[in-house]
């Protein structure tokens, strides 16, 4: 059976399961928005296409399956780009679609055209090193071949973005319904390890005190409960990436919480201290965890390293042992052979003693002091949201010291490619996916009026959401390096903000505004942050600084 283009595009939509899309329309990507009106999809308008691409994202993290974003040509797509990059870099499953100018006028001056002839920009080029696959689809011969592309590209062991621009013109002919039956639509299947474990199984049964650090490729593997299981099971205790939050259940015996530059440190010095294996489990070592490469985290151990992308292998440290595979799959096989040995568990008494000294009072600690508020935050939202919690943090320096995230809740840093004003439209797109968890946006008021706009995307359509903004005008990383390393010679950092109270009112939303730990006791007793949508003010003073260095 003829159908059309686009929808043929619809129907391809559906098959890759996606039920949500973000985006904007023009009148070159119409036709598509046509075919939408009567699919099982539900678009979502958003006020800023790079919103469009965050909530992708946002909702592809949550749901582990491709998000989809549509614009116009031109700006359209051109303002997708921050969003897209992040999805390259955060390795998620994000197909963007946009219109173009029909093909018969290319090169002629079309109205936003975008196709690269005749001095118009050139889409492609724009897109090409932060898409996996791109594609202006010129023709309707090829179509099924895109689309496998695509498919593959979205679907396949390295995921990441891809980009299909398509002409209007093209959007309007028909083809033959069975395009759609060539398209090979890829099983997320584990990837079974190629290297034996039996190296990694003797490192774990002579080591004295191995550490775990669980990166986020232990959440991407679906390993959480077996890296728990198997810590529990040996005594071995499990620091993280700050994207593998709660692999772990922080706050409890085997967890030595987060290492990173930003971090209290615990980690840090158990592993420099006493440790004397690391095993590497889908964590990338990158600037924030590895303290800027310090050697000192590395020297007089024994290294092993599994990862499921062959590339990680080594890429920044030399491992004794390294094994290409999926993540659970190497750490069930290792945890059923120590097993049959009856391999003992190791002594706790250097863990106990680590975690008896970290827990002791810091005494007058002025910096802690500082941030009081935010640590009486970050306890009551693990106390009151043990469960089911969506927690999205473009801010990430209070959280990675004071949030002890569950393994039951889901903590999404801002990392990537690090771009403020994410939080807010990826939690609205994760939000989509999962509409009975509560969900925060954390970040900063410079990052805020970045995106503030989304809120009312959420008003929009009734997506419950808790925006918390911390409230000291300034960009605190920005003036915290201009303190540290530049004589306190501030330029460019601090600025007035608009009262938050009457844009809550403005956008319709619930206003809280936070100076004391009495108030945060009362917004975390008395308000809806589960059904409503919450605009919280946190205040803190632009004088206090974390005591880190962010800048080499």
């Amino acid at each position: 059976m003829n159908i059309s283009v686009s929808e043929l595009i619809v129907r391809y939509l559906e098959r890759l399961g996606i039920d949500h899309i973000f985006g904007m329309p023009g009148a070159h990507v119409l036709p598509i928005y046509d075919r939408l009106h009567d699919s099982g999809i539900k678009s979502v308008l958003v006020k800023h296409e790079q919103g469009a691409a965050f909530m992708a994202g946002g909702y592809a993290r949550v749901a582990h399956r491709p998000g989809a974003c549509i614009t116009t040509a031109g700006p359209g797509a051109t303002n997708l780009i921050t969003g897209i990059a992040n999805a390259y870099a955060e390795r998620l499953p994000v197909l963007a679609i946009t219109g173009e100018t029909s093909t018969y006028i290319f090169g002629k001056g079309g109205l936003q055209e975008s196709s690269g002839e005749g001095g118009a920009i050139d889409q492609g080029a724009l897109f090409a090193s932060i898409t996996r696959y791109h594609k202006l689809i010129e023709r309707t011969d090829y179509l099924g071949q895109v689309l496998n592309q695509a498919t593959h590209a979205l679907l396949g062991r390295e995921p990441g973005p891809v980009l299909l621009s398509i002409p209007y013109n093209v959007q309007k002919e028909m083809v033959d319904d069975s395009v759609l039956d060539s398209v090979h639509f890829p099983s997320r299947s584990t990837t079974h390890h190629t290297t034996p474990t039996a190296e990694l199984t003797d490192l774990l049964r002579t080591a004295h005190t191995p550490v775990i650090i669980a990166g986020y490729g232990c959440i991407q593997a679906g390993g959480r409960d077996v890296v728990a299981a198997f810590a529990e099971r040996f005594n071995i205790p499990v620091t993280t990436s700050l994207k593998a939050k709660g692999v772990v259940a922080e706050g409890t015996a085997l967890s030595l919480g987060c290492l990173g530059v930003t971090s209290n440190g615990d980690a840090y010095r158990y592993l420099v201290d006493h440790a004397d294996l690391l095993v590497f489990l889908g964590a990338s070592f990158n600037e924030r965890t590895s303290y800027l490469w310090d050697a000192k985290l590395l020297a007089g151990k024994k290294i092993a390293q599994v990862d499921c992308d062959a590339t990680q292998l080594g890429r920044v440290f030399q491992p004794d042992v390294a094994i290409c595979g999926d993540i659970r799959a190497v750490m069930e096989d290792v945890f059923a052979t120590l097993e049959a040995d009856a391999t003992p568990p190791k002594a706790r008494a250097l863990l106990d003693s680590h975690q008896a000294s970290a827990a002791q009072p810091a005494g007058d600690d002025s910096a802690n002091q500082a941030f009081r508020l935010m640590q009486a935050f970050y306890n009551q939202l693990a106390h009151r949201f043990p469960h089911n919690a969506l927690v999205f943090d473009d801010n990430i320096v209070f959280a990675q010291s004071y949030f002890d995230v569950s393994d039951h809740n889901h903590y999404f840093p801002n990392s990537g490619i690090s771009s403020l004003g994410h939080a807010i439209p990826a939690a609205i797109g994760a939000r989509c996916f999962a509409p009975d968890s509560p969900t925060f946006a954390i970040l900063g008021d410079g990052g805020f009026q970045m995106c503030c706009m989304e809120m009312m995307t959420a008003v929009n359509y009734g997506i419950p959401l808790n925006v918390v903004v911390i409230n000291n005008g300034t960009m605190s990383l920005i003036r915290k390096n201009q303190f540290q390393l530049y004589g306190e010679r501030y330029i460019d950092c601090d600025f007035v903000n608009p009262d938050f109270g009457l844009l809550a009112q403005s956008f319709g939303v619930q206003h809280h505004r936070i100076e004391t730990e009495a108030e945060l006791d009362a917004l975390f007793v008395r308000a809806d942050l589960t059904g409503a949508i919450n605009l919280i003010e946190i205040l803190l003073d632009k004088h206090a600084f974390p005591r880190y260095l962010s800048a080499r």
